[in-house]
């Protein structure tokens, strides 16, 4: 669908139509392959983020056929209920990639949990100083929470790359499938915003691909995950291998990660501390 932002015309063209209805296809593809690897409990969080993308589809084709302004509010209205659900995603993809280090886990949870509240504080900021009409403050708004989160997503394409090595993470594997998806589309997502800025005249002709690529993404998702999951691969016991493992341990050996405990520091920074020294020097024992 086009943003409201990049020029919409109110009738919507046969191609529009085909991206559209293509859109909502590949979207049930995803959910019929997690379906059918029954993987809904694993991912119960990307299982319904794709059931409300499906929805949110329907929903603005019928707001399309409306005035602008109602297309307008329906469509910021619906990505700001989806940029959230994309932001607990990606900590639901990153659990899966370090499921076998539950002390790291509780890490990530507890620094996810801080760049929602910066976020939001930042989305609110934005839209309170921002000048103009009301419609403009949730765009503007909406638009860097959504870039923000966009940014986010490549960035945990890139950790995956790193990871996958250090952890025996196959490509193949459901978590990795997701965040590929999810970082691949986040890239093209930004570059394009990138180009339609740039070049206003290519705007009808970038929304298309943009739809094609959701499209291909979406449909190469789908593909992964109905492939067989391979094996966990056997990870060698090498220096740069041996790094999570010594933080998973070092971390649970504090206790809870964001907990006070009377027999340890008075804070969680200073345990953060002590997690740090003892891995730096085991590090340098080995």
């Amino acid at each position: 669908m086009l943003s409201p932002s990049g020029g919409r015309h109110m009738q919507m063209s046969l191609i529009q139509w085909a991206l559209a209805v293509s859109s909502v296809a590949a979207l049930c593809l995803v959910l019929g392959a997690l379906i059918a690897g029954k993987l809904r409990s694993s991912f119960p969080v990307f299982f319904t983020f794709v059931l409300f993308g499906v929805v949110q589809h329907f929903i603005e084709l019928i707001a399309f056929q409306g005035s602008a302004l109602t297309y307008f509010y329906v469509y910021w209205s619906l990505n700001a209920i989806s940029m959230p659900l994309g932001f607990i995603v990606l900590y639901e993809v990153f659990s899966n990639a370090l499921k076998t280090y539950p002390a790291l886990v509780d890490l990530g949870k507890v620094l996810f949990r801080w760049a929602a509240v910066f976020l939001l504080m930042a989305s609110a900021l934005t839209a309170f100083t921002t000048s103009g009409n009301q419609p403009k403050k949730i765009y503007t708004a909406v638009l860097l929470l959504e870039r923000s989160i966009r940014l986010m997503q490549c960035g945990l394409l890139l950790l995956l790359v790193f990871l996958e090595a250090r952890l025996g993470i196959s490509w193949r594997s459901r978590g990795m499938s997701i965040g590929l998806g999810l970082g691949v589309f986040a890239a093209i997502d930004l570059g394009l915003s990138y180009l339609m800025s740039a070049f206003p005249a290519w705007t009808s002709f970038l929304d298309q691909l943009h739809g094609v690529c959701y499209i291909g993404v979406m449909s190469g998702m789908a593909a992964s995950l109905l492939l067989p999951e391979p094996q966990a691969k056997a990870i060698p016991d090498l220096p740069g291998h041996l790094i999570f493992k010594r933080w998973n341990e070092s971390l649970a050996s504090c206790g809870p990660v964001g907990t006070v405990s009377v027999s340890m520091a008075d804070s969680f920074i200073p345990g953060v501390e002590q997690a740090v020294e003892r891995v730096l020097a085991r590090k340098a024992i080995h």
